[in-house]
């Protein structure tokens, strides 16, 4: 991981190394943070950050299903952003802002003190651009009743931590999570989607986060004609495919090469994986003009 010079915490832009919190920090102990992955990319204007609005949407809901009461504006937050990636002079970088609860024991979070932070650094492709080897994990994705799916909250994620060890153990790349009732869910920090036919397909929202990635290869898909489907789909149904690829703000589009001992495409990218790997960078890098509503420029 590439360090920067500076992180915002809680107002103020203090030096990276001295951005520090308290051992009984109600979040590090129960999982009670919420917090967003977001990117910015170089283009012709400067940098400009991908959906920001989206992602800060999103932050305002998650952290209302914590009952947190943020003591920053989405303007103010957005500012920040703005204002870490110039004062740390990256054109392309990887966006983190959390809000978590502080000092305090027991479940129940009242009394403890709110804080929010935000790192930028530079990241490259989580999963990369090449093929990947996936495999099918024993872990399931949390049940959408115990949990609320369309929050990006930090304790869910230990369920991702364990799909994604034994997908190391397996001498697999990243896992594919299923849903309680058996059906394709998303891998542990991405949404997925199917090629067959020409047609794409991915999951419905039940037991996923609705990602904003997701939601923009979607979008694409729909306006250049591409057929696009949200269903149940099964490990099997996905193992015939055409074409697999993964979708995320860290994995940006990843093809997947192999699900278990199945080749998918002869473990080769396929046609239409590439066409919204290209696309998508193209977008992103404010070169496609009917996207420019989702770049927000930082000069």
């Amino acid at each position: 991981m590439l360090q920067t010079k500076k992180i915002w915490l809680n107002g103020k832009i203090i030096d990276w190394n001295k951005a520090k919190i308290h051992i009984l920090t109600h979040s590090l102990h129960y999982g009670s943070s919420i917090f967003e992955g977001i990117r910015a990319y170089q283009t012709e204007k400067g940098p400009a950050v991908f959906r920001l609005s989206d992602h800060l949407k999103r932050f305002f809901h998650s952290s209302s299903c914590l009952e947190m009461k943020l003591s920053f504006s989405k303007k103010e937050i957005e500012k920040a952003i703005f204002d870490l990636i110039k004062i740390n002079k990256v054109s392309e970088c990887y966006i983190r802002p959390i809000a978590f609860y502080g000092k305090k024991m027991g479940l129940y979070p009242e009394g403890a003190s709110l804080n929010m932070a935000i790192a930028v650094w530079p990241w490259d492709k989580y999963l990369g651009s090449k093929p990947i080897k996936t495999i099918i994990s024993s872990f399931i994705r949390l049940h959408p009743k115990s949990i609320i799916s369309s929050a990006k909250i930090g304790g869910y994620y230990v369920n991702s931590i364990f799909a994604s060890m034994e997908a190391k153990k397996k001498k697999a790349d990243e896992a594919i999570l299923l849903d309680y009732q058996g059906n394709i869910a998303e891998g542990p920090g991405e949404n997925i989607f199917m090629v067959k036919n020409k047609k794409l397909y991915t999951p419905k929202t039940f037991s996923i986060l609705p990602g904003i990635t997701r939601e923009s290869i979607i979008k694409i898909a729909r306006n250049f004609k591409i057929p696009v489907y949200e269903k149940d789909i099964k490990p099997k149904e996905l193992k015939s495919a055409d074409e697999v690829f993964f979708v995320g703000t860290a994995a940006e589009v990843s093809p997947i090469g192999k699900i278990d001992n199945v080749l998918i495409n002869k473990g080769e990218i396929g046609d239409l994986t590439n066409f919204f790997q290209e696309t998508f960078n193209k977008i992103v890098h404010g070169k496609m003009k009917k996207y420019f509503k989702w770049l927000s420029y930082v000069n």
